[in-house]
Formats: structure tokens, sequence, C-alpha cells
């Protein structure tokens, strides 16, 4: 996602491998009460708006079909992981704010995790409804930054602590708080908003399989890691493995998603 059409430049440059080891465990999971949150079901059509390499269209294709699948995402390593790992699924690269599909194409349009980075959300809002038919689905949901994703939560406290400058996406992410993309689906014209979370979790077998994905430079996250000196680094990995009870074996997080739905 290394255009900011659809997520901030720089952020996303890392291998869709990467990614799902970092973020990727949380968002695979995530989509399935996403989707039914959607309503999606067989005989629909729907387009994966910024879809990474691919956690919400996996779901997508498991309910629809790769036929009656599209997705879109500005970086190139992404838009080739979807094409590698489901076949039949249009997947194009893309803005989020320029949407390569004609007016009324889609029964929905689905963002997960991507109205925070996107550079216009009432362009996104307005181009999510373009492409759907009257009468469909356009949704949206967003991490709790604040307190409900608790992986990126514990690492922005500790980062924190280290370095009060550290950019918290509490801080620097928009839709932090409930309601606030319902209002962005009612601005761009959308009817029947409805709103609320999504809870899911991911487990982890040691301290060390939830440190090693914040090394691989995948997302906001792995960014600031990449810029620490080795010192720095260290002594951000021993506070996180305080803050999560220095874990001697298997442990499991929560994690929490604001979303809203409408209709075209």
């Amino acid at each position: 996602m290394s255009d900011p059409g659809a997520h901030d430049s720089g952020a996303f440059t890392s291998s869709g491998e990467s990614y799902d080891r970092f973020m990727g465990r949380y968002s695979t999971r995530l989509a399935v009460p996403f989707a039914d949150a959607a309503g999606i079901e067989t005989g629909q059509t729907a387009v994966d708006v910024g879809s990474g390499p691919g956690a919400l269209t996996a779901e997508l294709v498991r309910r629809l079909g790769a036929g009656s699948v599209a997705a879109v995402d500005p970086a190139p390593q992404f838009v080739e992981a979807v094409q590698a790992r489901y076949p039949g699924v249009d997947a194009q690269l893309g803005r989020a704010e320029e949407l390569p599909y004609p007016d009324g194409r889609f029964d929905a349009a689905l963002a997960q995790l991507v109205l925070h980075f996107v550079d216009d959300p009432d362009a996104t809002a307005r181009e999510m409804r373009r492409v759907v038919r009257p009468g469909g689905i356009v949704a949206a949901c967003v991490w709790d930054f604040r307190g409900g994703m608790r992986m990126l939560r514990l690492f922005w406290d500790a980062a924190r602590a280290l370095d009060p400058s550290a950019p918290d996406e509490a801080v620097t992410r928009r839709f932090g708080r409930e309601g606030e993309i319902a209002e962005l689906f009612g601005r761009a014209g959308l009817k029947d908003l409805a709103s609320g979370a999504l809870e899911v979790e991911s487990s982890y077998a040691d301290f060390d399989d939830f440190w090693a994905p914040f090394l691989t430079s995948t997302g906001p996250a792995g960014s600031y890691v990449d810029a620490l000196d080795s010192g720095r680094r260290r002594r951000l990995s021993d506070d996180l493995y305080s803050r999560l009870g220095s874990p001697s074996g298997a442990f499991t997080l929560p994690a929490s998603a604001w979303y809203a739905t409408g209709r075209v």
C-alpha cells in the first residue's frame, strides 16, 4: 500500500507474507464478522477497496466465488499477492479515491482497515457509493487505536515511554471513535446507517512470535522500529515484554474495530 491513495506512502512497502505475520493474523479473523455486518451472501458481487494481500478478499471469495469479487490496492506487491492467491478475482492497481470501475458495478463495496490511511476519506466514501448499485451496501471498519486494538496499543504506549514524540496511531489516525465512519457515510449520501464494534483476537506462540513482525518494516509501527538504533530497539522490546506480563509461552491478545454500513 505504498501510494497514499489507499495507505500511507512508504508505510506498506513490505511483502504480503510480512503483512500476514504482522496484521494479517488479525485482519483475516476480522474479515468474518465484518462481512457478516455487511450482509455479504451468495449471489452478490463485491469489491474489496484497499485489499492489501487479501485478508478480506479471501472471505469474499469463500462466500461469493472468485468471479464475483474484485479487489483494488495501490501497492503492486499486494495486487500481485491477491492475483496469485485468488485466481479469478479481478485484482487491479488503483486508489481508493478513484476506483477503476463503472457506476453501479457491485452489490457491495467494503473497505477493511483502510479509511484511516487514505488521503481523502470523503472522496473514498463517495467512490464506494458510486460503484455500488442502488440498494446495495457500503461498509468500512478501522481498528480502535485508543485501546481496543491491544497489540498496537501496547506498542505505542511503549514507544511513547521511550520517545514522547512517537507517532501514536491513536493520535495520528482518523476514525478513532465510535460513529465517525457513519458520519462519513452520511456526508456521502448513504442511508440506513448502522455502526458498532467488531471483536476478534489472535494468539502468539511466545514473545518472539509477537516481536518479530515489528522488525519487517510493516506499517507505521514497523517503520518506526526500523528507524531506531539497536539500543533503543532493545529498550522498546524489553518494555513491550514487560507490558505483556513477561510471557514465558503462548498468549492471546484481543482486538476491536469500529465499523459502519450504509445503503446506496
